[in-house]
């Protein structure tokens, strides 16, 4: 599993580690494997499906084991994918067709709430707006396709922290603004009494034990002594390091050592009471994991080896750390932050903009829909006029401009109705329309109609 991990890395990350197999007495064949972390990307099961694919090629393996995290990034690795078995790349096509029919329908669900129907849709341009694949070609997966899908999400997963900081700080900026919207709705003597609930509100969520910095000895000593039930004089870092590796990979992934955090956010939130916001204890957890990330994981592949593990414990930083600040201590936003974002939300923007926008895109929509009917109209009117050049050649009145147009295809070899009417040439079917006796009707014919 620990190669499955080496490609995640490679894939979900910036780099990959060199893999770290672990001795063949410890596997156990009757566990299933973990499931792999959600990366959160709108992309992951397609992500997923391609790494799991592209690990049952023997050739692909051995190629990764040799790669490094250079050779990787600039798409050296992405070239052997030209090497692999056909039945890997059958599945790989497979893959990305079903991909590729998954976005326009994600296209087509939201072209439908934003636009009228029966609008002609470019599915090749909105396709370009996705970078994990090639739409130029939408049926078979190649070398290019691996290669765009680790770039993407190498840059997303590089952006993926920081966007949720930033949405978290805009919900937060959303509490306060909402806050100071209420208390301008009430009167003197309520909006006392609101504000001193609120700090109330705030001293109560303070009062709590003391919070350890993650990854500090005194917080892996409380997860040892009160999750793992150990006697805390026996700590030891290699120990500790086993027990919590759940998946035997050799490594501490971010959501392992999320796990580690749980009793420290523990003592800060609980879901019970009015005063702990659960999102903030989800950024919280954030927080901690980038803490120890930034301290412990050296090659910065989103992984923690065990020689990473124990060299993190030979810093002075392990044994002297102090307290740690939560985030409600901390200044999440500034005043003129806040106040631009209130701008927002009370500007044309936040209130009649978004109905305008829409009748503004409506009325575009109708005058393109309209340039189309009108290039029809004439494409019709120049018909029109054609049949019309060719009744008259034929002798015949035109059609009203305001009937619909009917002409009846002829035979060119049929026999006359009047045997002493002459027979109209064999070369020129088109002239002189023989018309049949008064007592007579003329066999049945197909009409066709010109719309």
């Amino acid at each position: 599993m620990r190669l499955s991990w080496l490609l995640a890395a490679a894939l979900l990350a910036v780099a990959a580690s060199v893999p770290i197999d672990r001795p063949k007495a410890e596997k156990k064949a009757e566990e299933a494997p973990p499931e792999p972390p959600d990366t959160g990307l709108y992309y992951h099961r397609y992500l997923q499906e391609v790494i799991n694919v592209l690990e049952t090629d023997g050739h692909f393996r051995e190629k990764l084991q040799a790669a490094n995290a250079e050779d990787i990034k600039s798409g050296k690795l992405s070239k052997e994918l030209d090497f692999v078995s056909h039945h890997v790349r059958t599945k790989l096509d497979e893959l990305k067709r079903q991909e590729v029919s998954r976005l326009r329908m994600l296209l087509k669900a939201k072209m439908d709430a934003t636009m009228e129907q029966n609008v002609q849709i470019d599915h090749l341009g909105l396709l370009k707006q996705f970078e994990h694949l090639d739409p130029q070609n939408q049926h078979t997966f190649e070398a290019r396709d691996l290669e765009l899908l680790i770039q993407a999400a190498t840059k997303d997963l590089e952006n993926y922290d920081a966007a949720h900081h930033e949405e978290f700080k805009r919900y937060e900026m959303l509490k306060e603004h909402e806050r100071r919207e209420y208390l301008k709705s009430l009167d003197e003597e309520k909006r006392r009494a609101e504000e001193a609930r609120f700090q109330e509100m705030r001293q109560k969520h303070k009062e709590h034990p003391k919070i350890n910095v993650p990854g500090s000895r005194d917080q892996l000593k409380e997860v040892w002594e009160e999750t793992d039930g150990l006697d805390p004089s026996e700590f030891n870092p290699k120990t500790f390091f086993k027990l919590h590796d759940t998946n035997s990979d050799g490594v501490l992934d971010e959501q392992e050592l999320e796990a580690l955090f749980t009793k420290e956010l523990e003592k800060v939130y609980d879901p019970r009471n009015e005063e702990d916001d659960m999102l903030e204890m989800e950024e919280e957890r954030l927080r901690m994991r980038e803490h120890v990330m930034k301290n412990v994981d050296l090659n910065q592949d989103r992984l923690v080896t065990l020689e990473e593990f124990l060299k993190s414990t030979e810093k002075k930083e392990f044994n002297e750390a102090g307290g740690w600040e939560t985030v409600d201590e901390t200044q999440v936003y500034s005043e003129a932050e806040l106040q631009r974002f209130e701008a927002e939300v009370n500007g044309p923007r936040g209130g009649a903009w978004p109905r305008a926008e829409q009748l503004r895109r409506q009325h575009q929509d109708l005058q393109e829909q309209q340039v189309r009917l009108d290039a029809q109209k004439k494409e019709y009117q120049q018909a029109v006029l054609h049949m019309e050049q060719r009744k008259t050649q034929q002798g015949e009145a035109p059609p009203d401009p305001g009937e619909e147009l009917k002409f009846q295809a002829q035979a060119p070899h049929a026999a006359p109705a009047d045997p002493a009417a002459p027979a109209a040439p064999a070369h020129a079917p088109e002239q002189n329309h023989v018309e049949p006796p008064q007592n007579q009707q003329p066999p049945p014919q197909p009409e066709v109609q010109i719309q």
